[in-house]
């Protein structure tokens, strides 16, 4: 088993334990650019003069926009995986390049985007998740000029930005398909487990309240920990660690992973999920929804019933439950377009061009 960096690489590695992929269309070749957003005001009222957004686009800017987000600590470049990129843009797939024009951001915080670690450290101001979606909006609006979205597909944090973009800009976007979320207040375990990341850093000596010499040696740990007991599912990894020798072999490789993650980085990226909470604003929606999570998930198991509970107040949004089983990741599923893209298909077939 390949052992993973990151927590959002879990989501996308995932795929590695299911053996070779077959062979898939090549989607147009991406293009990265960076964008400046001029006095960028975070919610926190702190002003930046300038911040960078990078982006990738994959296709014509003739085609429809669908707006892609990535998950917490990934990037655009991220997401262009076989498993996800190759099942999706490519041609004859759901969203084929040369019908859609796809734009992949770097969030606030991650990629190649204006982060603490560029120089700023712990006083970068305190961004969240509302920061992150104004930044995607300036872009597409201020920096590409589009004034509207074929869809706003997320997973992950992506998905629950994906919310936040229908509830902030409900007449933008014809669709929304919010990948591996809830779209409710960040709470119980979830909150818990993101708490005690964000502790494993401020409470490491070798923080120094951000200006460190040397990168905190309980971020690895940490981020292994979380990647273990957050992504990956039970069946998935019982099938691959049955024995307690197999299971240390496994966590082995994964405590002795490459870790290349900057702590001020890896903490500014976790608390900015603190006061994620769309549900106020759900009946304010007017894009079609469908929501789509895996029946694994850790991070957002179905048993809690928060679907049934808010997806009734956003007229017509329909929930897509993969099934668990051997084949799938967790939290990590959605990584993997192939377990949903036929849905996602007759969901867009489905869908008005407003």
């Amino acid at each position: 088993m390949q052992a993973f960096l990151l927590p959002w690489r879990a989501a996308l590695l995932a795929v590695a334990l299911l053996g070779p992929l077959p062979a898939l269309a090549q989607h147009p070749a991406a293009k990265e650019a960076d964008w400046i957003a001029k006095d960028f005001r975070f919610h926190t009222g702190e002003v930046l003069a300038e911040v960078r957004i990078h982006y990738t686009t994959i296709g014509s800017p003739a085609g429809e926009p669908v707006l892609v987000l990535h998950g917490t600590a990934g990037s655009g470049t991220g997401m262009l995986t076989p498993a996800f990129a190759g099942e999706l843009f490519a041609p004859g797939q759901p969203l084929d390049a040369s019908k859609y024009f796809i734009i992949l951001p770097d969030a606030i915080g991650a990629g190649k985007s204006s982060k603490p670690s560029d120089g700023m450290r712990a006083r970068f101001p305190r961004y969240n998740y509302d920061d992150m979606v104004l930044a995607q909006h300036r872009l597409v609006t201020e920096g590409l000029g589009i004034r509207r979205l074929r869809l706003v597909l997320g997973n992950s944090m992506g998905g629950m930005h994906a919310w936040l973009w229908a509830v902030k800009y409900p007449d933008f976007m014809d669709a929304v398909v919010p990948l591996a979320c809830q779209p409710s207040e960040m709470s119980g375990r979830n909150w818990m487990m993101r708490r005690m990341l964000i502790d494993a850093v401020r409470k490491d000596p070798d923080w120094k309240g951000g200006d460190y010499e040397t990168q905190p040696r309980a971020v690895r740990v940490a981020n292994a920990f979380w990647s273990i007991v957050s992504i990956g599912g039970s069946q998935a990894y019982y099938k691959a660690a049955p024995t307690r020798e197999k299971a240390d072999k496994l966590l082995d490789e994964r405590l002795a992973a490459p870790f290349t993650a900057d702590a001020n980085d890896f903490l500014y990226q976790w608390e900015s999920s603190g006061d994620y909470n769309p549900a106020p604003g759900l009946g304010q929606i007017r894009a079609s929804v469908l929501a789509i999570n895996s029946a694994d998930d850790e991070r957002n198991p179905p048993e809690l019933g928060i679907m049934e509970r808010e997806l009734p107040r956003v007229k017509g949004a329909r929930l897509y439950l993969i099934p668990a089983s051997e084949e799938t990741r967790g939290h990590g599923t959605t990584g993997m377009a192939r377990f949903w893209k036929a849905q996602l298909a007759d969901f867009l077939a489905a869908v008005p061009k407003r």
